[in-house]
């Protein structure tokens, strides 16, 4: 089995190798292929790479390259991990937005649209030139903002799932507080990436006992702690939002804050430059402690569970992931995409039924799907105007001289990654 990473360079790969190798018998790679345009920072991770499965005695063989038709021929899957222009780009990202007392962040609000605008072209290409190679190669991606991109590419007509580690980092927090194995523990997990919900924590599977009223009562302030958002707020609310929902909840209390201390983009480029220096030891055979902090917990093991149901039908019946709604949730269009349970296996996800939403989240929801709706139709067609009206319709922006000003802040710092501008 042949596995192509795009975007192979990146800091986070270690920790997708060590998944690699530590579940091998789950999902048994014989080639692996870390793509990126990045020469330099790709010969350290490659190397590391290397390292990290001999030491584990993984007989799959790593190669590196820049050339991503080389990297993908006959590939059985891809994982996209890329992220276009950058930190400096996700630098700017959450800076300008805050010059406009909106939420600067990567995936959220206006600096989430700058992002999509730059993936989403580049992303297309990428599909197209693995259908040409392999058209029955399947997509996962990793790659922000997940829900439009995954969308873009199935749209396209290419087979792709999206996938994100908020809904596994929950399993694995909520069975440690239940002293139980993480695969006891099924969420009833509902939303759009990054605004998600766990409406419920159930042993055992889709019928289990509902242990969420339990899991807040005993661990409530362990658990709004990790949100960032008041005890009393989650017990109100009864369910645990994604730690995404503090820029809507809270959205002015996190203006002021990240005025007031180093991004985010800063602090993630200083722990890059750290990490790749750490990389270029050829003494170090594992992953280092210091990758916890970059992001992207457990991404390895959700990972190589969906590509392993994919392709050779093993890992969970279930998982959560991003794909079409086909009538999930009854008030967004079948061709939305959205983030809940899925069974997966050699034919796609198929997402299973979940429980009627409250109008407080639904209506969120939806606002939010049309926003990726027209934020989608700007990132393929291009257009001021189309960039307006997606920002006009955020439910963090919503005025027309604010999402004018954002326009033109957002194409003044993206000229360089936007054909039409």
């Amino acid at each position: 089995m042949k596995l192509a990473v795009v975007g192979g360079g990146s800091t986070y790969t270690p920790e997708l190798i060590d998944g690699f190798a530590r579940l091998r018998d789950t999902l048994p790679i014989s080639e692996l292929v870390l793509v990126d345009p990045a020469a330099d920072r790709l010969d350290l991770v490659g190397g590391l790479a290397r390292r990290i499965f001999a030491k584990q005695g993984h007989p799959g063989t790593i190669t590196t390259t820049s050339d991503l038709d080389a990297g993908v021929a006959d590939a059985d899957a891809v994982l996209l991990q890329l992220r276009v222009g950058g930190q400096a780009a996700r630098l700017q990202d959450e800076t300008w937005p805050l010059e406009c007392g909106c939420v600067g962040q990567e995936t959220t609000g206006a600096g989430g649209l700058a992002k999509a605008l730059r993936t989403v072209p580049v992303v297309l290409d990428i599909a197209e030139r693995v259908r040409r190679s392999n058209p029955n190669a399947w997509i996962i991606d990793f790659t922000n903002p997940v829900g439009i991109v995954t969308r873009a590419l199935l749209q396209a007509g290419h087979k792709a799932v999206g996938l994100c580690n908020v809904a596994i980092g929950f399993q694995r927090k909520f069975a440690a507080q239940l002293d139980v194995a993480p695969s006891e523990v099924f969420l009833d997990h509902v939303g759009l990436n990054h605004l998600t919900w766990e409406l419920g924590a159930r042993l055992g599977g889709p019928e289990g006992k509902d242990v969420l009223p339990q899991l807040l009562a005993e661990h409530g302030d362990a658990i709004s702690h990790d949100l960032h958002l008041p005890r009393s707020v989650v017990d109100r609310l009864g369910v645990v939002p994604s730690y995404y929902l503090r820029y809507f909840y809270a959205h002015d209390e996190v203006v002021r804050e990240l005025g007031t201390k180093p991004s985010r983009a800063a602090e993630v480029a200083e722990m890059e430059r750290q990490l790749l220096k750490m990389y270029g030891d050829p003494t170090l055979d594992e992953k280092p402690e210091l990758l916890a902090q970059r992001g992207g917990a457990f991404y390895s093991e959700a990972a190589v569970d969906l590509a392993s149901s994919l392709l050779v039908g093993g890992g969970s019946r279930y998982q959560v992931v991003n794909t079409y709604n086909n009538g999930t949730l009854p008030f967004l269009p079948d061709d939305a995409v959205i983030e809940v349970q899925a069974t997966v296996d050699g034919t796609g996800a198929t997402p299973l039924a979940v429980p009627a939403l409250d109008p407080l989240y639904s209506g969120l929801i939806a606002n939010v799907t049309a926003y990726e709706d027209l934020a989608l139709d700007a990132a393929l067609r291009g257009g001021r105007d189309r960039v307006f009206k997606a920002l006009l319709s955020h439910p963090l922006i919503g005025q027309y001289a604010l999402a004018d000003d954002l326009t033109d802040r957002l194409v003044a710092h993206n000229r360089e990654h936007l054909a039409w501008a």
